[in-house]
């Protein structure tokens, strides 16, 4: 607390009086240690609304760790980091100033000189500062650059890493590998929220939140997560509760501008149909993409459920296949009863072409997706072709193996032809091995596919159905957005590289998945019901109606 009264504030060229939440941060990153004396949060996020100062703290705790920590060791690094050279080079820039408006007076000037640190390379635009007499060096690295392979920084900062384009889980590990037996290390990740709600930022903040809840459990112990937002959506119209996003409106000398600049950002957004970037940004809390989006991020977000059995059961499957960049897809649709009310376990599966984009990497990159992570985990499929392209043959195998595995009795396989030769040689396939699927050619229709569309927007809104914590799925639910046509609502998508081919796909497998609790449906029908019945089933039935004498039964099986 006391070098942070010291280090001037760029602007100003003062040091700023912190206020208790800016305090709060700094004790709860540099005071609280572990046994062995070192920072108990190991990892951190910081998320505040715009505006409020977060790139000053950082800077007080990089110079922190940079001048102080650092005395009486050698060959340490340090890092601070953003998506690209513009945002890495100006949080450079800013502690680089600090830096050197400290090292202007004493005991700071002293102490520069015995490290050996060149203070005409503090007004250089070098991306690099460097202590010659003990090699500590403190490096601006960009995220597009993504060479942080062979490092081992003692503080990171990582800046606006909620950033779309900032969703390579790799990357993000091998900063933190590279910390390993580094002592006091710290990685701290700062950002306001941004539209898209699927990135890793996000997800590491609900796990975090979700983990603290469960004080009985102290596994990620290590790992902190300070939020200022306000706490729903109706507080948009409550300016009194934007303090908790804007905690620099506590400040007296600042409440009354920034408070009308607040204003009138919220009512310019308004009036633009944009409100809900200003939500984003100056409210900080996550939203759908946009005011056209088909699902909310609250329906989507409370749908997950941590596993499900899916053995043995009914299914319904959709198929969309690959055009051009596009993901191939099978959706799933699993009814079941949860306190008897009706509801739909939601899977997929999807298969990834890379030839579009060149590699894999650079898929990745377009889509906002880290596949080879989704892959692990067993969401999804990179393509085995040599080229790029969907492997007909692969898609075939994953669906047979798939039903195999866990005994699906599959209830109807409707797909898109959408004139590809390679949809009809899997519906060939599946024509001559599974004679018993109900196997259909779906009309891309708006006529034809608008009542399963509404029909599972719907059961999102109400919160009938459920799926698992898997990312691309998220992604794709929350890229799709709402198209109106004479015939009802479609489900379009803002632009190629947002993926929606999973939504597309469980459309298709509502298209009858929808009628599966319906008594007066023709699927439901007694007949219909007693046709999907195993020969064993069928013999349990006949007997309890009374249609089968179970002596009788009896005496024909001791007979055969």
């Amino acid at each position: 607390m006391n070098f942070a009264a010291q280090c001037p504030e760029v602007k100003t060229l003062k040091p700023v009086k912190l206020m208790p939440w800016q305090k709060f941060i700094l004790a709860q990153l540099m005071g609280w240690r572990s046994t062995n004396g070192d920072k108990r949060f190991a990892r951190a996020i910081v998320s505040v609304a715009r505006h409020q100062g977060k790139t000053y703290l950082m800077a007080i705790i990089t110079v922190y760790s940079y001048l102080i920590e650092s005395i009486g060791q050698s060959t340490q690094q340090y890092l601070v980091t953003s998506k690209n050279f513009k945002q890495t080079s100006q949080i450079l820039s800013y502690i680089k100033t600090m830096l050197r408006l400290l090292l202007d007076r004493e005991p700071w000037q002293t102490l520069g000189k015995e490290d050996g640190i060149n203070f005409k390379s503090l007004a250089t635009q070098s991306d690099m500062v460097v202590m010659a007499q003990h090699n500590n060096k403190l490096m601006a690295i960009t995220w597009d650059s993504g060479q942080y392979d062979g490092f081992h920084f003692k503080t990171a900062i990582g800046d606006e890493f909620a950033d779309p384009a900032i969703s390579d889980v790799d990357k993000i590990q091998k900063i933190t590998s590279g910390q390993i037996d580094v002592d006091n290390k710290q990685f701290i990740q700062i950002s306001t929220a941004y539209p898209d709600s699927t990135v890793p930022f996000h997800r590491d903040e609900k796990r975090i939140i979700e983990q603290m809840e469960k004080d009985y459990d102290r596994k990620g112990d290590s790992y902190l997560c300070l939020v200022w937002s306000i706490d729903n959506v109706n507080e948009t119209e409550k300016p009194e509760t934007w303090v908790k996003a804007n905690p620099l409106l506590d400040m007296p000398e600042k409440h009354d501008k920034m408070l009308q600049d607040l204003k009138t950002e919220k009512d310019a957004d308004d009036l633009a149909g944009n409100l809900f970037a200003f939500q984003n940004k100056s409210l900080n809390i996550w939203l759908q993409a946009s005011i056209d989006s088909f699902f909310s991020l609250e329906s989507v977000e409370k749908a997950v459920i941590p596993k499900f059995d899916m053995t043995g059961r009914e299914v319904y499957i959709g198929f969309d296949y690959s055009q051009f960049s596009d993901n191939t897809a099978f959706g799933f649709v699993f009814p079941y009863l949860e306190n008897d009310e009706p509801k739909f376990f939601l899977y997929q599966h999807s298969f990834i072409p890379w030839n579009h984009s060149g590699n894999i990497v650079n898929k990745e990159r377009q889509d906002g997706i880290d596949y080879r992570h989704q892959a692990d985990l067993g969401y999804c499929t990179i393509t085995s072709h040599k080229d790029g392209i969907i492997n007909t043959d692969e898609v075939y195998a994953w669906l047979v193996d798939f039903v195999n595995k866990y005994k699906l009795k599959v209830r109807y396989f409707g797909y898109d032809e959408a004139g590809s030769y390679q949809v009809m040689n899997i519906k060939d396939s599946l024509n001559a091995n599974f004679p018993k699927w109900n196997i259909e050619n779906i009309k891309q229709w708006p006529s034809v596919l608008s009542k399963p569309t509404k029909y599972l927007q719907d059961a999102f809104t109400t919160h009938t159905v459920s799926r698992l914590d898997d990312n691309v799925m998220e992604k794709a639910l929350l890229n799709a957005t709402v198209g109106n046509s004479p015939y009802g609502i479609t489900v379009e998508k803002q632009r190629a590289t947002l993926k929606i081919d999973i939504v597309d796909a469980l459309v298709d497998a509502f298209k009858q998945a929808m009628y599966h609790f319906d008594q007066y449906s023709e699927y439901n029908s007694e007949f219909a019901r007693f046709s999907r019945m195993s020969p064993q089933e069928q013999i349990k039935q006949g007997i309890a109606n009374g249609a089968i004498d179970p002596e009788v039964l009896r005496d024909i099986q001791e007979n055969i």
